[in-house]
């Protein structure tokens, strides 16, 4: 019998589309208003943001750390080839109301942006040994970090 038990290394994807909505918000607050307090409040949604990606990058191993910052920063750059078109333009081009396609694009824009850059400083701090708590086990026992003597 083995006294340890597995437990493998979990995801909470709730987490980050908690932390990508947070982001939107915050773009979309700081690009409409240039006034304090729709600022201040971005802010504090923005921290929000970056805690609920921080929280997710403890639960995951840095592979898939990785793909996601990849992801995410494949996706900011296809959002932003919209903006080089005109974000005017495409909501003209599209039926429906042109406002809402431009607010819309501009919260994917900030929300895309924003994980990214979140998720590679995350995924820099695992790598340069900031916080090593949500290595995966077999991870661990590659890198020499066991828990266990090798008699």
């Amino acid at each position: 019998m083995h006294d340890v038990i597995s437990i493998p290394t979990r995801s909470n994807r709730l987490l980050l589309a908690v932390s990508f909505a947070c982001f939107a918000v915050a773009g979309l607050l700081t690009s409409a208003v240039d006034t304090l307090v729709p600022t201040l409040v971005a802010t504090a949604v923005a921290i929000a943001g970056v805690y609920c990606v921080a929280r997710y990058a403890t639960r995951v191993s840095r592979r898939t750390l990785a793909n996601l910052a990849l992801a995410f920063w494949v996706a900011f750059l296809a959002v932003a080839g919209v903006h080089a078109i005109g974000l005017e333009t495409v909501g003209a081009a599209i039926p429906g109301n042109a406002s809402t396609y431009v607010h819309s694009l501009t919260a994917i824009t900030w929300g895309t942006l924003l994980i990214a850059a979140a998720a590679t400083v995350f995924l820099g701090f695992r790598e340069y040994g900031a916080t090593s708590s949500a290595d995966a086990p077999e991870e661990q026992i590659l890198e020499g970090e066991s828990d266990y003597s090798t008699r």
